[in-house]
């Protein structure tokens, strides 16, 4: 082929490292922005966090001093030299503050403290009497109040028992087995492995029988919590069972239930339990409360993995005078602010200094308006967020109206994506809870007047409908259907199926009770 040159003109869409900084910014949570911005304090020498509470765009010109005594001449000597050495670095300060195009008087004001309505007595006693001096101390401590607090330390099930094992003085080929099913055991308390398969896989030299197993399986389903060792659910209710007192009401009934009629059960067919065991309801009922009060998970207390999820929120939602209004939590704000002794040599020697510090500077200047930038962007979705949604914080779910990111995003010229981004991992504190921002977003269902409903609302709706059902006879989906569409709310069974399955409520027969 031969070759040749040719000139075509086409239009692409290039993104400048500021856009692409801020667009990384706005689309992280709290703890991934300050993982980010603890990368940049490292690679970058200008940028700085403030120990104080003062920030970059806030007033740091120190006060006046207070002329109280004549100081002597070496404290005259002291303060004239601060004021030198402070004084071009203020002037400094005041013109990096021009370049970043900052003013202060367009910031919200971040240093109100939130205190709930309900709190705000205790809050206030809680402030007015302080018990501690300046060192910390609480004057109300007794006088061996001085121990040096110790934290605990948890252990895991597998050292429980071993611990309580030992005290058995087994021989140590029955140790030896002992930890090997052990071993085998669950962070639930399970022992799922079948005997005879582990017996299968150990070499056949150790000539390791199944009675053995099953003898060092007895010893350790004797051991604390009970029920641990157990195969599977029914084991572990009979082992727990078995413990205790026999002159317990109605355990023969739960034990027969747990060992032949479990999953009658759970399938709440108590018609056929009572047939079965031919006993009559009250006793039925007092056999299923016995079982209830057993653990199914007898490991679970000594699991390291925990469930509880600590949210950082980002705006904070008051009312004011009647009106709800949105505000940053300061706490989550960096208070970030330029190196002044790298910025006044790079002011000094502008042309020596090289393009390290020139580009460095630059990234700094461009951190701390991005940082500004996100912040603003958060605060002005999530008061327009709070303008649409008033009545839910003043009603609750069932308020809830419909609202799509497009919404937002005509109303303060955004993108939707943007908008996304914003919403995404973001939190606000509000009287009735902490809320991701994209909990206010939510699908339309018509109405028979002609209007919508959210998909929150009839969530609430239904959660309110089964909270006040009849235990016996517990609403079935069509029944849910057929009362939300005498409210006017016209919605399909299989929606309502969904609705409830996305609130982790069974269906009808397995809601059922005695």
């Amino acid at each position: 082929m031969k070759q040749n040159l040719q000139l075509r003109i086409s239009q692409n869409l290039a993104l400048t490292p500021q856009l692409q900084q801020s667009i990384r910014l706005l689309q992280l949570s709290t703890l991934e922005l300050n993982q980010e911005l603890e990368t940049i304090l490292q690679e970058n020498p200008l940028l700085e966090m403030s120990d104080g509470e003062e920030g970059e765009f806030e007033d740091n010109t120190p006060p006046p001093p207070t002329v109280e005594a004549e100081p002597t001449d070496a404290s005259s000597f002291d303060m004239a030299t601060q004021q030198e050495i402070t004084a071009p670095a203020e002037s400094l300060r005041e013109d990096l503050h021009d370049e970043l195009g900052g003013s202060e008087s367009d910031l919200p004001n971040l240093n109100e403290e939130f205190t709930p309505p309900e709190f705000e007595d205790d809050y206030e006693e809680f402030g007015s009497t302080s018990n501690w001096d300046e060192a910390g101390r609480n004057h109300q401590e007794d006088e061996d109040s001085d121990f040096s607090r110790q934290e605990t330390t948890s252990i895991s099930l597998r050292e429980h028992l071993i611990d309580q094992i030992q005290l058995a003085h087994l021989s140590q080929r029955d140790m030896s087995l002992v930890k090997l099913l052990l071993d085998s055991i669950t962070d639930d308390g399970y022992l799922e492995q079948d005997l005879q398969e582990i017996v299968e896989h150990l070499p056949l030299e150790l000539e390791v029988e199944l009675l053995e197993l099953e003898t060092a399986l007895k010893l350790i389903q004797n051991l604390d919590p009970v029920g641990v060792g157990a195969r599977d659910l029914r084991e572990c209710l009979l082992l727990q069972l078995t413990r205790l007192p026999q002159e317990t009401p109605h355990l023969q009934t739960a034990i027969a239930i747990a060992k032949d009629h479990l999953a009658l059960l759970a399938n709440k067919d108590f018609v056929k339990l009572r047939k079965v065991l031919g006993c009559d309801e009250a006793v039925l009922k007092a056999a299923q409360h016995l079982i209830r009060q057993q653990n199914p998970r007898p490991g679970s207390e000594f699991s390291s993995f925990s469930h509880d999820h600590f949210i950082q929120h980002d705006v904070v939602v008051k009312k004011i005078k009647g009106i709800w209004v949105a505000s940053l939590n300061d706490g989550v704000i960096p208070k970030l602010r330029i190196n002044q002794m790298y910025a006044d040599i790079l002011k000094r020697n502008r042309e020596s200094s090289g393009q390290y510090l020139q580009s460095q500077m630059q990234e700094a200047k461009w951190m701390i308006k991005n940082i500004q930038q996100r912040f603003s962007t958060i605060l002005r979705v999530s008061q327009a967020i709070v303008d649409r949604q008033r009545n839910f914080f003043e009603h609750g779910e069932i308020a809830m109206r419909p609202l799509v990111l497009r919404e937002i995003a005509e109303e303060l010229d955004l993108h939707e994506s943007t908008v996304s981004r914003v919403t995404t991992h973001k939190y606000m504190l509000t009287p009735r809870g902490v809320y991701e921002l994209k909990y206010f977003f939510g699908s339309s269902v018509a109405t028979d007047a002609g209007g919508s409903c959210s998909a929150t609302a009839i969530r609430a709706l239904i959660k309110q409908m089964v909270a006040e059902e009849n235990p016996k006879k517990p609403l079935s989906d069509n029944q849910i259907t057929d009362t939300l569409a005498q409210q006017g709310i016209v919605v399909a069974r299989r929606t309502i199926a969904k609705y409830r399955e996305s609130l982790n409520i069974p269906p009808a027969n397995l809601r059922k009770t005695l």
